[in-house]
C-alpha cells in the first residue's frame, strides 16, 4: 500500500487524489438531488424544443466551455446541438485573431450580440449557458439577448459563487436573472475545494466535473421522454467505431447550416 505521504488510499486530509475524491463525492450527491426538480423542468424544455425542430445551443466561456462540449457533438449525445464559442468571433465573424489574446474577452459584453447572430439560432431553439460565477459580461449579455429573442434559457452555475459576487455587466444583472431554469453545479465559491498548507490557497476545482454530470443527466432525461413516447431520438455514435461517421453525417444533414462541429 502506498504511504499516506504520497496520497495512499487512507488519506482524507491535505492535498491528494484520495482527499479530492472524498471531498467531491458529497458534492456530486448534492448535484443529483436536482433530478426530481430542475433537471426535469430543464429536460421538459429541451424535449419541447427538439420536437419543434429546434436546436440546443450551448455556450460557456473559459473552463465552462467544457459544458458546451459535453452538450454538443458528443458520442452518445443529441445530434440537434450547436456549440457557441468566443473563437467563433474570429473563425466565423471576421474579427482579428488578436481578439482572442485578450484575457478580458469573457468579461466584455460588446461581442455577445454578434455571437448570437453567428449561432444562426431560429425561434424554436433553446439555449444552455454555463458559467461558474454567472457574472461576466459576455455571459450576462448573451443571456439577455437570448431572452430578448424569446428563447428558453437553462443556466448552469454555482449558486454559492454567484451569490457572493457583484455583476460585471452594466445592467447589474447576473446569468440567473434571465434563466427559465437554474441548475446548481454546487461548486464552492472560487471553485476549488482543497486547502494548500500554510494558507497557500485552494486547489482542485470541481465545476467542470459537476457540469458534465448535469449535462449527461439532461441528455438521459430527454432521451427517456422521447423513447417512452415511441420516438427514435437522433443521437451520435462514436466516430471512432465502424459506421459511426456515416450514421452521424446522415442525421446531421437535417440540420445543415444550423449546427457546427468546429475545433
Amino acid at each position: 500500500m502506498a504511504s499516506s505521504k504520497h496520497g495512499g488510499s487512507g488519506e482524507t486530509s491535505g492535498v491528494s487524489a484520495q482527499t479530492y475524491v472524498h471531498t467531491l463525492t458529497p458534492i456530486l450527491a448534492a448535484v443529483t438531488e436536482q433530478i426530481d426538480g430542475p433537471i426535469q423542468q430543464a429536460a421538459d424544455l429541451m424535449t419541447e424544443s427538439l420536437r419543434a425542430d429546434g436546436v440546443i445551443q450551448a455556450f460557456g466561456s473559459g473552463h465552462s466551455e467544457a459544458l458546451a462540449m459535453e452538450i454538443a457533438g458528443r458520442a452518445g449525445g443529441l445530434i440537434a446541438t450547436n456549440r457557441i464559442a468566443l473563437r467563433d468571433l474570429v473563425l466565423l465573424g471576421g474579427e482579428p485573431r488578436e481578439l482572442l489574446r485578450s484575457a478580458e474577452l469573457e468579461r466584455d459584453p460588446k461581442y455577445s450580440r454578434k455571437l448570437y447572430e453567428l449561432s444562426a439560432a431560429r425561434p424554436g431553439d433553446l439555449f444552455v449557458i454555463a458559467s461558474n460565477s454567472g457574472v461576466n459580461g459576455s455571459i450576462v449579455e448573451l443571456a439577455s439577448v437570448v431572452k430578448e429573442k424569446g428563447h428558453p434559457l437553462i443556466a448552469i452555475t454555482s449558486l454559492q459563487h454567484t451569490g457572493g459576487m457583484d455583476s460585471r455587466h452594466p445592467s447589474g444583472k447576473k446569468l440567473i436573472d434571465f434563466a427559465d431554469v437554474v441548475l446548481d453545479n454546487h461548486a464552492p465559491y472560487g471553485d476549488s475545494v482543497l486547502d494548500l498548507p500554510d494558507g497557500g490557497g485552494k486547489v482542485c476545482a470541481v465545476s467542470s466535473i459537476t457540469a458534465a454530470l448535469i449535462a449527461q443527466m439532461l441528455v438521459a432525461e430527454v432521451l427517456r421522454r422521447m423513447t417512452d413516447a415511441g420516438e427514435t431520438p437522433p443521437v451520435y455514435l462514436s466516430a471512432n467505431i465502424p459506421g459511426g461517421d456515416e450514421h452521424n453525417h446522415a442525421l446531421e444533414a437535417k440540420y445543415a447550416g444550423r449546427i457546427r462541429r468546429t475545433a
